[in-house]
Parts: structure tokens; C-alpha cells; sequence
């Protein structure tokens, strides 16, 4: 999931305790403790009863209701305008990515190979970077093609970048006429915010069921997903940066008479050009993500052999594929960033000689480039991939690894596994889901009043109705108790390593490129080393969620540690306190708003990664979205998991939002 997170408020000064505000944070722990040791004492007394436990294969209630809706759309006819349409949609989108895919990647009959062969496509890539992002970003870009082709999933990747290229160029079109209007109206920005809050809480694979649905399996539905996941960043972003173009600068051009298209086509769009390419940055690796993930719909690209692999439980097979992914991964990021201020640059730097320099660069690329392409349409040489075997050399010595790890740490790693499933795992189950339904309601209702206040109550409720409602409330509070324990691990790295970095400079610029590589990895990328280790187990699902989730957290954690005032620092220093007692006394206290910003998307990072979790273990909602995708019986049952994650996402970030609120309200 791509959740756009606000860095933590800037302390300029120590906030004093308000009176009777320690008071009412005792008050709230202790009543906390009440509720957690009632609902204790009732799960050990009614342990097991009215859990609402169902078999694997079991549909109850609205379940078959949902199963019966989509067997008729599978077999509605054409006289169904919402098919009708969704049809036309998908026929055009497959066939924009049948024509790229024979114009780059699959044979262009009667020919073996493609419309334009390797040594083409890797000249336009080349020649494209060094154009928009210069020509270091350039040589990555064909370093990145290469190994593509020698890994052996050049055409798979072709593919991704395929669903990726046209998800992005949609997002553009719809995104950025929708960030424009927003910024300019605060009705539409208000009506607007919450359809795209709803788009970036929704865990990725609730979009992929029932738009298979409408629009099919295949390409189509790979990009519409796809499109729908990358959409928000890019409005968010591009409508942020248009509203902080300076007022100034607009009232001097309206002065000097310039219409309103005139002043966003001349002054605003230029201006916030920067930030524009950032949310298409953010938008791109957002689209990756997904477009991985939409193999589940049969969508082209790497997230086929992954799937696959993973399915056969062949870790040295997902291994390359999962590589290309990365390299993917750090190419795009490295190149829209690139982009982002490439053209500032040139516009800052340029005089007549760089000028004239670097249009006969240009001319000799374009040249270059045309013969490369033509030379690929021509001769074999040139339009095959070259051969090699370093793909396989890599999975069969990464399954060799995985086979030697097996048997000689399977003691260690299963000893690690059962230990913290029966330490950690087991007894949080028991009480949340193994507690009657009604206990857990209740409890989870009380926690909810007392930590955000009776909004956050009222979203719990109307939540946990519909997960009653939907017949899966077992299955829902076990992966609930899976998200909880990956969270606590979440934000116990987040406190030490975020402390660590928003405390040290040199540590930050250390270990900071390494959680922005996190962040651009997609989900699937983190199964495959865990799996490696623990095997397809609850415990490898958590791991893989807390690895995925921990870079984000703490990022935000070491941004609220720096915020803290260095005066106020330099006071607690000049008092006498020790480092321990500056973090724990002001520091942390100071930061309090993003240690709960932290745990929100802790929370729902950690949710997103349910359903991937599925395929290696984790069982509960998350396979049952898998059982959904892969048996037409269990559609029902498939399409009320998704709608329960919907439900636990939406539940969770309406807590953990509220209750920052109550917390700085506490504080004023």
C-alpha cells in the first residue's frame, strides 16, 4: 500500500503539561488495564464459545448472497450497461497493450520477435532517460535493460513496464485535471479528500476481485487496477504543490491582465512543475506495486513467475524474478527523481555553448537511436535478447542456499518460529479471537471510547457490524491479532532505530538510503528471503509485514525526533540530564504526535500485507481472498474477506487518527 504520511508538527518550545493532564493520561491507562483484564477474565472462563468459527470451504449468509451477485455478472448478458461498458473498456485497454506488447515484447507475426528488438528498445530507453533525466540516470537505465535480458525476463519485464507505462499515462490525464480543480475549490477539495483516503486505506487486494469481475482477467484488469492503486498519490501531491504557489505571484500576474488559464498554463503549472514530477514519481512505484501484485488476475509481467514460484513454494525461482523487480524498482524511482530537477537545472545552468553541446548530443542520440531500431528490425543479432544463463545460475545457487538452510538451521529457525508464535502469537489469539464474539465487540468498543473518544467508538462499531455482517468475524479477529503483533514489532524498530537516527546526522545519512530502498521495493519483493529462512509459516507472514512496513515508521519517528526544539534539548543538557533522560523526558514526549502517526500507518502498511501473507501461511482473511481468486465457489467468501479488511483497515486508522487528536488535545 502507498500511504501518503504528513511529517511530524515542528516543536519550537516545550509544551507544559496542562493541568490535571498527567491525571487524565493515569486515568485512561488504568482504565485501559480494566478492560484488558476483564476481557481476560472472560476468555478464560468462555474460551472457544460462540467464536464464530467457520470451516475452510464454508460459505454462511451474505457470503452465498455475494457468490450468487457475481455468477450473475459472469453470465449476465449484453443487454447489461454496466458490463456493456466495463467490456469496452477492457477491449480497448487490451488492445493498447497487445499493440505495445508486439511492438516491444511478444513476436509481431509473422516475425519472431517483436515490432522493435532488443537493441532498439534498449537505444529508446537510453535515449529517452539521457533526454529527461541526464546521462548518468541514462547508463542505469540500459544497465538495468541488460540485466533484465541476462537474467533471463526481459520480456517479462517489458510486460510491467508495459502495464506500468499506461496505468501512469491514464493517472496523468484523470489525476492532474482533478489536483488542478481541487486546489483552485475547497467544496471539491472537501468532497475529493475522503474518495481518495478511502483509495489509499483499501489493502491492494481488495480492488483485484471484483474488477476481475467486470472487466475480466488479463491485461485490461491489470491496468485498471493498477490505475486505481497509482491514482491518489499523484492528485495529492500535484494539488498540494499548485496550492503553494505564491500568492504574490499570482495577484501580480492577474494584475497585469492575465485570464485564469492563462496564469495556470504560465505561472502556476511551471512553478509547481517540481512538485508535479514528484507525485508522478510517487505514482510510478505505486503502480509497480500493483502491477506485481495483479498477476493474481493473470496481468503480464514479473508478478507471474513470483506467483508461481511462490505457489511451488520455490524460493530459488522467485528469486530472479524478484530481483528484476528491485532493479525495476530502483531505475524508475532513480529516474523520475532525476527528472524532478533535471529541467530546473538546465534552465538555471545553461548558457549558448552548453546549449549548442547539448542539442548535438541530442542529434547524434536521436541518430544512434534510429539506427538501433532499425538495425533491430532487420537482423536477428540485434532483435533477440542475448543468451545467458546467469538467471538460472543464480536460482539454482539460491535454491541450493535455501535446501542447505533447511536442513541444517531448520532446528534454529523453527525453534525461532515456534518460540514467538507460542509466546507471542497464540496467547493474543486466544484472547481476541478465541474469546465469544460479543466479548471481543465489547472489549475492542471500550479500548476504542477510551483512547479516541466516541468517534473513534462510533467507527468501531459501524465496523465491526459489518464484519459480523459479513459472517467472517473469526477469521477477522485472527488477522487481527497478526496485524497487532507485527505493529508492536512495527514501532519497537521504529523507537529504536528512529530515535537513534533523529538523534545522530551520521546515522540518519547511513541508514536512511536503506529504508528509502525499502519503500520502493514492492510487497512481494519481502516474501521471498523470509520464506527462505522460516518457511511458509504465520511467523514468515509477520516477519515479511513488519519488513515491509518498518521503513515508513520509522522514518516518520526520526523526522518527529529532529522536530523536537534544540534549545529545549540544550535546557534538559544544561539541567543535568543524562541522554537516557533527554530521550525519554522530552524527546519522546515531544514527539508524541509522530510516534502516533507511526503507528497509524504501522497499522495499515502491516494490513496490506495480509493477502500476500496468505499465499505463505498467515491463512485467515488473507486465504480466503487467495481461495477467492483461485476457486469460483468460494467468489462469495473471497469478495466478504476483502470487504473485512476494508473494515479492519478503516477501523484501525479511525482509531489510532482519533486517538492522536484526543492526544494533542490533551496537551493544549
Amino acid at each position: 500500500m502507498t500511504t501518503l504520511t504528513s511529517p511530524a508538527p515542528e516543536t519550537t518550545a516545550p509544551e507544559p503539561e496542562p493541568p490535571g493532564g498527567h491525571r487524565i493520561h493515569l486515568r485512561r491507562s488504568w482504565m485501559l488495564a480494566g478492560v484488558v483484564g476483564v476481557w481476560i477474565v472472560l476468555a478464560a472462563i468462555f474460551q472457544g464459545r460462540r467464536t464464530l468459527e467457520i470451516g475452510g470451504a464454508e460459505q454462511v449468509g451474505v457470503q452465498n448472497w455475494f457468490g450468487d451477485r457475481a455468477n450473475d455478472i459472469l453470465t449476465a448478458s449484453q443487454d447489461n450497461w454496466l458490463l456493456t461498458i466495463t467490456h469496452w473498456i477492457a477491449d480497448v485497454l487490451s488492445a493498447v497493450v497487445e499493440w505495445l506488447q508486439r511492438l516491444v515484447s511478444v513476436p509481431d507475426f509473422p516475425s519472431p520477435y517483436p515490432a522493435i528488438g532488443f537493441l532498439g528498445v534498449l537505444a529508446i530507453a537510453w535515449f529517452v532517460t539521457a533526454l529527461i533525466a541526464g546521462w548518468r540516470m541514462s547508463l542505469l537505465t540500459a544497465g538495468c535493460f541488460v540485466m533484465f535480458a541476462l537474467l533471463g525476463f526481459y520480456e517479462d519485464s517489458m510486460d510491467t513496464l508495459i502495464v506500468i507505462g499506461v496505468a501512469v499515462a491514464i493517472s496523468a490525464l484523470i489525476g492532474l485535471p482533478i489536483a488542478i480543480w481541487i486546489a483552485h475549490d475547497g467544496k471539491a477539495r472537501a468532497v475529493v479528500t475522503p474518495v481518495l483516503d478511502v483509495m489509499q486505506t483499501l489493502p491492494s487486494f481488495t480492488y483485484l476481485l471484483p474488477l476481475m469481475l467486470l472487466f475480466g482477467i488479463g491485461a485490461a484488469a491489470a491496468v485498471v487496477c493498477t490505475l486505481i492503486y497509482s491514482l491518489p498519490p499523484l492528485i495529492r501531491i500535484a494539488s498540494h504543490g499548485l496550492q503553494n504557489v505564491s500568492s504574490t505571484t499570482l495577484q501580480a500576474t492577474t494584475s497585469m491582465g492575465q485570464t485564469r488559464w492563462q496564469s495556470l498554463l504560465k505561472v502556476e503549472l511551471p512553478m509547481a512543475k517540481h512538485t508535479i514530477i514528484v507525485g508522478l514519481n510517487q505514482t510510478t512505484m505505486a503502480a509497480l506495486s500493483m502491477a506485481t501484485i495483479a498477476a493474481f488476475i493473470n496481468g503480464p509481467g514479473l508478478g507471474q513467475p513470483v506467483v508461481r514460484a511462490l505457489n511451488a513454494l520455490r524460493v530459488g525461482d522467485a528469486f530472479v524474478p524478484g530481483l528484476c523487480i528491485v532493479l525495476m524498482a530502483i531505475m524508475l524511482d532513480r529516474v523520475t527523481t532525476a527528472a524532478s530537477t533535471n529541467a530546473d537545472r538546465l534552465a538555471r545552468s545553461e548558457n549558448k555553448d552548453m546549449a549548442v553541446r547539448r542539442a548535438q548530443f541530442l542529434l547524434v542520440g536521436a541518430v544512434v537511436t534510429v539506427v538501433a531500431v532499425y538495425l533491430s528490425r532487420v537482423f536477428t543479432f540485434a532483435a533477440k535478447p542475448p543468451d545467458s544463463s546467469l538467471g538460472r545460475w543464480i536460482a539454482d545457487g539460491m535454491q541450493r542456499a535455501v535446501d542447505w538452510i533447511s536442513t541444517n538451521w531448520a532446528n534454529a529457525t523453527l525453534s525461532i518460529s515456534n518460540h514467538f508464535t507460542n509466546w507471542f502469537i497464540n496467547p493474543l489469539e486466544k484472547l481476541i479471537a478465541g474469546s465469544p464474539w460479543f466479548i471481543t465487540g465489547l472489549a475492542i468498543l471500550a479500548i476504542a471510547l477510551i483512547v479516541g473518544g466516541w468517534k473513534a467508538c462510533v467507527a468501531a462499531l459501524i465496523c465491526l457490524a459489518g464484519i459480523r455482517w459479513l459472517g467472517l468475524w473469526n477469521d477477522s479477529m485472527v488477522t487481527l491479532t497478526s496485524t497487532l503483533v507485527a505493529t508492536v514489532f512495527v514501532m519497537i524498530l521504529a523507537a529504536v532505530v528512529g530515535v537513534f537516527m533523529g538523534r545522530s546526522i551520521r546515522g540518519d545519512r547511513i541508514i536512511r538510503p536503506f529504508l528509502d530502498a525499502g519503500q520502493t521495493m514492492p510487497p512481494f519483493v519481502y516474501l521471498i528471503p523470509v520464506l527462505a529462512l522460516f518457511g511458509a509459516t504465520r511467523f514468515t507472514a509477520i516477519v515479511a509485514a513488519v519488513a515491509y512496513a518498518a521503513p515508513a515508521a520509522i522514518k516518520i519517528v526520526a523526522d518527529g525526533i529532529k522536530a523536537v526544539s534544540a534549545t529545549t534539548v540544550e535546557s534538559a543538557q544544561s539541567a543535568g540530564a543524562v541522554a537516557i533522560q533527554i530521550i525519554t523526558k522530552v524527546q519522546i514526549p515531544m514527539a508524541r504526535s509522530a510516534f502516533t502517526v507511526a503507528a497509524n500507518q504501522g497499522l495499515l502498511y502491516v494490513l496490506s500485507m495480509v493477502v500476500i501473507g496468505g499465499l505463505v501461511g498467515a491463512g485467515a482473511l488473507g486465504y480466503d481472498v487467495v481461495a477467492g481468486f483461485k476457486q469460483q465457489p468460494l467468489q462469495g467468501r473471497g469478495l466478504a474477506a476483502g470487504f473485512s479488511i476494508v473494515l479492519l483497515g478503516i477501523m484501525l486508522d479511525r482509531i489510532t487518527t482519533y486517538a492522536a487528536r484526543r492526544g494533542e488535545g490533551s496537551r493544549r
